[in-house]
């Protein structure tokens, strides 16, 4: 018997943490990873002419949903060409530009329709996100970011938001923040170890923040983690 689960949609590398709270020998969990080509996005917005989100429409880069029946039976007509994979070649590019129309019709069709307005993600942008991903314990400004990416600061701010959903500021301290939580889960450092770690210089800031994110103080966090 299989039990649906949910869709999750990203539409830009945003730092996250999941678990897995319920699976057995009998009823595995299992997850599937698909990226879908921005261009194919566009595209397909174009061909079935849909509108841009409304001006006042606030985005997200992460959607959940519950799995549509369609998404469910799309997805598995693609796992099961693995094997026959004398056709992998001719109907993949087919089946995943029918979910991309699914998507696009379904509860995640305004984030994508957002990026289609938007255009690709910008290869200066990008290589910022990358950037930050590998020095997030570096102390950096706004204004040395934005010469990075050759745009003013203001201009610079605006581009991100609209890619990522988050300010450079917020995105930076996600990434600090969720590393400590790995190290602390993982490895089995305080919070005062992990904080400095990751960059922090005050630890009661860091628990501040760390709460802010995760709901809950950074002790009292990891321990309701390690009962799942």
């Amino acid at each position: 018997m299989v039990h649906f689960g949910v869709e999750f949609a990203t539409t830009f590398d945003t730092p996250i943490v999941s678990h897995v709270t319920e699976a057995t020998r009998h009823q595995p969990f299992l997850a599937i990873v698909l990226k879908l080509d921005y261009d194919l996005i566009m595209q397909t917005c174009t061909e079935l002419k849909l509108d841009k989100p409304d001006r006042h429409f606030e985005y997200q880069s992460i959607s959940i949903q519950n799995m549509d029946d369609g998404i469910y039976r799309t997805m598995s007509r693609l796992l099961a060409l693995e094997q026959e994979p004398e056709y992998l070649a001719s109907l993949v590019p087919l089946i995943k530009k029918e979910l991309v129309i699914r998507l696009l019709h379904g509860p995640h069709g305004t984030q994508l329709r957002h990026i289609a307005s938007v255009g690709s993600p910008s290869n200066h942008i990008l290589k910022i996100v990358t950037w930050m991903k590998k020095n997030f314990t570096e102390t950096v400004g706004m204004n040395e970011l934005a010469g990075q990416a050759h745009m003013s600061a203001s201009s610079f701010r605006v581009h991100f938001k609209a890619l990522t959903g988050s300010s450079p500021l917020q995105y930076m301290k996600n990434l600090r923040l969720q590393e400590a939580r790995e190290q602390m889960l993982l490895n089995g450092l305080d919070a005062t170890q992990a904080s400095n770690l990751v960059g922090y210089e005050s630890a009661s800031q860091f628990s501040r923040e760390y709460s802010r994110l995760f709901g809950l103080p950074p002790q009292k966090d990891i321990q309701r983690l390690r009962q799942y």
